[in-house]
């Protein structure tokens, strides 16, 4: 054994062998220390000049179009400035900058004015003492326009490794109309480019597109972006939403919510044969006493429908045979003990009224006589009533493509484990069901039985996006869904057409109802208690189509309001005929040579503003302007402007308009145009009036504060 294996000659080599190593890790601790202590602002200097080797490139998203492809919202380029003193001191430019700082100084007071030449020039002194790699020229995002005119600027016009002036770009998302359909097309966490509601969020996966990939490159003392994987920019999507009957919508029933006092107010508005959504209204009052759409109530508030439930209450009685519509009942005096529980009629106190067929049951909204009839039938097998108020789709997960969605809550009878009695059930519920408490249904879903019924019984899905569409192809489409094909028997949603004209034609609707076409619909009042039970506000409502010999458009209106008066009929059904006749009016199609005599003028009176969407109308009227420039209404950007006429010529002329951090000028403009490029600039628009702004409560050339609104008064 110690002829293989000399001890004393092996374990010498070994410590050797470890001291080396030992000393060879003293060594490199040694010299991270050294790196860390005595050379780390050397070392951190080399790092502030290196970049990141790989940088993500953010595509631009996609945009929301209206049914008619105008647009709802886009990704616009927005830029943060800086200034690079280091690249400007490497470049040896610093002599130049110091000749030209008074210029440029004075250059961006022109452009900024609310911050003075001296003070610019104090912020760049400081900036190029500290050879500030960073400093920001103007501390908010400016656009495109506005970095056009500082890149104008000595130095700022050089090449950024030579004069140091660079910037940073972010995709700001605009909506050309404001506020309008805002909690449907919803909205972005700004500089977080994150979806935070809405049509936004929902097809947030198509509209975002993939990042894409870049790595920088030393090149001649220069860094270059050399791209490895380019950006694949968002598709964009084609909604259902028709502009103008969603503005048509949004003024209703502020109009009637203001007038009212009423604190929330609905309105929906869906295209019969497809299910369209071609407006939907969400506006509550906020505490500074003005009404925003705050949440989508449209598609998330459960709350008990009222009288507009009756309508499937009837509609179940007809399509099980229980009777027909010669069915008599008795409404007494207007109140009646309903297995111990008194039901009122709305006119018991003028004493009811008495004997009623079942159809006049619906058409003055008696609670007495639907509920009496359902429990006639059904009192003895709720399940299969609450089953065939299922059948009606009610009950449906309608797969809304919005935050918050939620499908109605209609309650099933159930028994209890010996299977005599009811577990959930008591002997008022289905009495109190009929007419439209004991359930929670919103109002899309209402809408949506409402709709079935205008077309024939069959019940479609709610649609909001019709397709999607890359560089001007369509890569994807979401045709109509139906989701039943016959909710009832032919003759009866016949029979239930009937009824629900005469609801409008001589009942309580008569305030929804048209002289130009005939309406059909219900009306619906629920009373809603506060949790204590002491104090009630009110879902007052309307649902209906219209025309009804062929109906185009169901629409439906609920207004929450707190205390008396309340009237479904004479309030939502207001707003429903405003709704009703407005598009209608749309809709209409005249030839201009009826309007043509010896005596016209064939040149119309044309509002200042968008001088594209004016010279746009102008063409399709086959009238030629003079403007003397290019434009496309289609593709471009508002040009503002003014119209003037000289006898039977129009001259278009563009003005240029205030920086905007000032008050522009929308004198003799339409509301959408005014309002526009005020909120455009951050300022809170009150209209008064209707036509042309003659008065405008902030003059032009104000400079705007943080939070100030502008009257505008409109004839």
């Amino acid at each position: 054994m110690s002829s293989q294996f000399d001890r004393k000659k092996i374990v010498p080599r070994y410590k050797m062998i470890a001291y080396v190593m030992l000393l060879i890790g003293v060594l490199i601790v040694g010299k991270a220390l050294y790196i860390s202590t005595v050379k780390r602002d050397y070392w951190m200097k080399v790092a502030s000049r290196l970049k990141k080797d790989s940088v993500d490139v953010k595509p631009t998203r996609g945009n929301i179009l209206s049914c008619d492809g105008r647009l709802m919202a886009s990704s616009l380029p927005e830029f943060k400035m800086y200034m690079d003193f280091q690249a400007l001191h490497d470049a040896k430019n610093d002599s130049l900058w110091y000749a030209k700082l008074d210029s440029i100084c004075d250059g961006l007071h022109q452009i900024f004015p609310q911050k003075s030449a001296t003070e610019f020039k104090h912020d760049l002194e400081a900036g190029h003492k500290k050879m500030s790699r960073n400093l920001a020229v103007w501390p908010r995002r400016v656009d495109y326009s506005t970095y056009s005119e500082v890149k104008k600027l000595p130095i700022f016009n050089m090449i950024s490794y030579k004069g140091g002036f660079h910037v940073e770009e972010f995709n700001a998302r605009k909506r050309p109309f404001g506020s309008l359909a805002g909690r449907t097309v919803g909205d972005m966490y700004g500089a977080k480019d994150t979806a935070r509601f809405g049509l936004e969020l929902s097809y947030d996966s198509i509209l975002r597109g993939s990042n894409g990939l870049i790595h920088r490159r030393k090149v001649m003392n220069r860094y270059l972006n050399i791209m490895d994987t380019p950006p694949v920019d968002g598709a964009d999507i084609v909604t259902t939403i028709d502009v103008s009957m969603q503005d048509l919508a949004e003024r209703s029933v502020i109009d009637e919510l203001k007038k009212i006092n009423g604190n929330v107010g609905v309105a929906i508005v869906m295209e019969v044969a497809t299910g369209d959504i071609k407006a939907i209204v969400n506006m509550e009052k906020c505490i500074d006493g003005e009404y925003r759409e705050v949440k989508n109530h449209a598609v998330s508030d459960l709350l008990e429908p009222g009288s507009v439930f009756k309508t499937a209450s009837i509609l179940a009685v007809l399509d099980d045979g229980m009777c027909d519509t010669l069915k008599k009942v008795d409404t007494g005096s207007g109140i009646y003990q309903m297995h111990g529980r008194p039901m009122k009629d709305h006119n018991w106190h003028r004493g009811g009224y008495g004997v009623i067929s079942l159809p006049r049951s619906l058409e003055v909204s008696s609670n007495v006589g639907v509920s009496r009839i359902v429990d006639e039938y059904y009192f003895n097998q709720p399940e299969r009533f609450v089953k065939k108020i299922h059948s009606f789709g009610l009950a449906d997960d309608l797969h809304i493509p919005l935050q918050g969605a939620s499908p109605a809550k209609i309650r099933m009878p159930r028994k209890d484990k010996t299977g005599k009695h009811w577990a959930n059930w008591s002997k008022t519920a289905l009495a109190w069901m009929s007419i439209g408490y004991e359930t929670q249904v919103p109002p899309i879903s209402t809408l949506t039985f409402y709709n079935a019924i205008a077309n024939n019984g069959r019940m479609m899905q709610p649609r909001f996006v019709k397709k999607v569409m890359k560089d001007g192809q369509v890569i994807a489409e979401y045709p109509p869904v139906v989701l039943k094909e016959q909710i009832a028997k032919p003759q009866t949603i016949k029979t239930m057409q009937t009824i629900l004209r005469h609801v409008v034609s001589q009942g309580l609707g008569k305030q929804a109802g048209s002289q130009s076409f005939p309406v059909s619909g219900k009306t619906g009042t629920a009373q809603i208690w506060n949790r204590g039970g002491k104090t009630s506000s009110y879902l007052l409502s309307f649902a209906g189509f219209f025309p009804s010999d062929n109906p185009r458009y169901s629409c439906i209106v609920c207004i929450q309001k707190s205390g008396l008066p309340a009237s479904g009929g004479g309030m939502s059904g207001l707003v429903f005929h405003h709704i009703s006749e407005g598009i209608m009016a749309q809709n209409v199609k005249l030839s201009v040579a009826d309007a043509k005599d010896s005596t016209s003028i064939l040149v119309p009176d044309v509002k200042q503003g968008n001088l594209l969407a004016a010279d746009y109308v102008l063409v399709h009227l086959g009238i030629k302007a003079d403007d003397g420039w290019n434009g496309s209404y289609a593709e471009g950007n508002p040009l503002w402007g003014k119209v003037v006429r000289n006898n039977n010529a129009l001259q278009l002329t563009r003005v240029k308009q205030y920086g905007n951090a000032y008050i522009p000028d929308v004198l003799g403009m339409g509301a959408r145009d005014a309002v526009y490029l005020l909120e455009s600039r951050g300022v809170k628009v009150r209209l008064e009036g209707r036509g042309k702004v003659t008065a405008q409560s902030l003059p032009a050339g104000h400079f705007i504060k943080k939070g100030e609104s502008c009257t505008l008064t409109m004839k």
